[in-house]
């Protein structure tokens, strides 16, 4: 990714990237991607309580393990990207 693109915290249907190319982060877009991100976050949270459960229950199935699981790497696939994105927009020092 070049400077001055933000990494947006969805995909094309395709599964491809989007980027943003602004310099105002309060702008439309900006703040939408602002409160996407922090709602994946949450739900990220409680993703992270369900597996937590299941995984603790020994009774819990094939089937509550795999969704938890499948969750579990949709919830990481998001804030991954949140975190690549966030990294991305850091101001870099000179001496790097």
């Amino acid at each position: 990714m070049s400077d001055g693109l933000r990494l947006l915290p969805w995909t094309t249907p395709e599964g491809k990237p989007c980027y943003l190319s602004t310099d105002n982060d309060h702008s439309r877009l900006s703040l939408l991607a602002d409160d996407v991100e922090a709602a994946q976050l949450v739900s990220a949270e409680r993703v992270l309580a369900g597996a937590k459960a299941v995984l603790g229950d020994t009774d819990a199935g094939e089937q509550a393990m795999r969704f938890a699981l499948t969750r579990a790497l949709e919830s990481l696939r998001e804030v991954l990207r949140i975190a690549i994105s966030r990294g991305s927009r850091i101001p870099r020092t000179s001496a790097e």
